[in-house]
């Protein structure tokens, strides 16, 4: 009688599984079974490798069954950022990226690693359905959950410090590469598809005392953004802080990249803010110049008079006037005006322009007078 008992040993890196076999070889005896006589021998036999059934997910990521995490994640990133459809119109871009975020969520968590390299893929499906009930089944959660929600504008084509070129493949992709639009489901199709949103522009009223002083404005807007999962939408409210220098001109542009609204088809939309001069009951600007308008009486524009002119930064400046004052004539108080944008520690002109009131009537008898008085003008 022969017994065989054979004990699987642990499979090698070099991928071979050795088994150990003990063989019993036990005497046939019609005597008491102490008088049998028994030889045993035992000796290490190469066993064929158990493929395992299924997808091979190493394979997949690239990765050999020795790998760490480390080493997964990166390849993962890799390849998610290979074959995403937003950027791979390749047919079966699809479906491996979806192949990519299933071999990732197996070979990251330890139990249903182990039970792959025990059973292969069938062991998964099989196994009480480990991993069925815990995969989500959507490639696009998990790549945003790996990539912590970060805005697919920035993932695909931002250049963070230290990365490799390897880990950004996109980066020879024009605009004009990158295809998907929204279908039916609200999810993404293949398609033209812009890349950003057009930039909402906003006017932006300031005073002249804001311009002459500068100041922040607090402007608190509305938008739409991407959930984590990369497909709806929520709306939060955002305060952005607007920075107004001195002397900054009416017409200025002030941007905020990427604050806007977002979409599953294009990333967010900038922001522009039109800097508009509010409208001041004394002065007209012009450049980096004030316009203030002196009213003054006829007698006065022809006697002489002293005008006092109110400043921007509410002093008053004496301005005296000798001579003759034509109506529509102008003065100027050097370095009253506005900041200059370029160099705010000087300032143009405060521009001072006349208007003379003449009288609706003159007395037959002041009439007289004036003619005499004038008569050699």
């Amino acid at each position: 009688m022969v017994l065989i008992w054979t004990q699987f040993g642990v499979k090698h890196k070099n991928g071979n599984v050795k088994c150990k076999v003990r063989v019993m070889h036990r005497g046939d005896s019609s005597g008491s079974s102490s008088s049998a006589e028994s030889t045993r021998s035992e000796q290490d036999v190469p066993c064929l490798p158990i493929k395992p059934a299924g997808k091979d997910f190493y394979k997949v990521l690239g990765v050999s069954p020795e790998s760490n995490e480390d080493e997964i994640k990166k390849a993962y990133r890799k390849m998610a950022l290979k074959f995403h459809p937003d950027k791979n119109s390749d047919a079966d871009a699809e479906d491996r990226f979806k192949e990519i975020a299933e071999a990732y969520e197996i070979l990251t968590d330890p139990k249903k690693r182990s039970i792959y390299d025990q059973f292969g893929e069938e062991g998964l499906k099989n196994g009480g359905n480990i991993f069925r009930s815990n995969f989500h089944g959507d490639p696009h959660s998990t790549f945003s959950s790996f990539f912590n929600g970060s805005d697919h504008f920035d993932i695909f084509f931002g250049n963070e410090e230290g990365d490799d070129d390897l880990f950004n493949p996109f980066r020879r992709f024009t605009f004009s590469h990158v295809s998907g639009s929204a279908g039916p489901d609200g999810g993404l199709r293949k398609g033209p598809r812009h890349l950003q949103g057009e930039v909402v522009v906003h006017d932006l009223l300031v005073t002249l005392e804001e311009v002459m002083q500068g100041c922040t404005k607090h402007v608190k807007i509305t938008r739409s953004r991407l959930n984590p999962d990369g497909r709806t939408l929520r709306t939060e409210e955002k305060v952005l802080n607007v920075v107004v220098k001195k002397g900054w001109k009416s017409g200025t542009k002030i941007t905020f990249p990427r604050e806007g609204d977002e979409t599953p088809n294009s990333a967010p939309a900038d922001i522009t803010f039109i800097l508009r001069d509010q409208e001041h009951p004394q002065y007209k600007r012009e450049g980096s110049n004030l316009v203030y308008t002196a009213k003054i009486t006829l007698k006065e524009a022809l006697c002489g008079c002293t005008v006092n002119v109110p400043t921007l930064d509410n002093r008053m400046m004496p301005l005296p006037c000798s001579d003759v004052i034509k109506p529509g004539a102008v003065r100027r108080l050097r370095g009253e005006g506005l900041p200059l944008p370029k160099s705010p520690s000087q300032r143009g002109d405060l521009v001072v322009e006349f208007q003379v009131a003449f009288p609706d009537r003159i007395p037959p008898q002041s009439r007289e007078i004036i003619k005499h008085s004038l008569a050699q003008c």
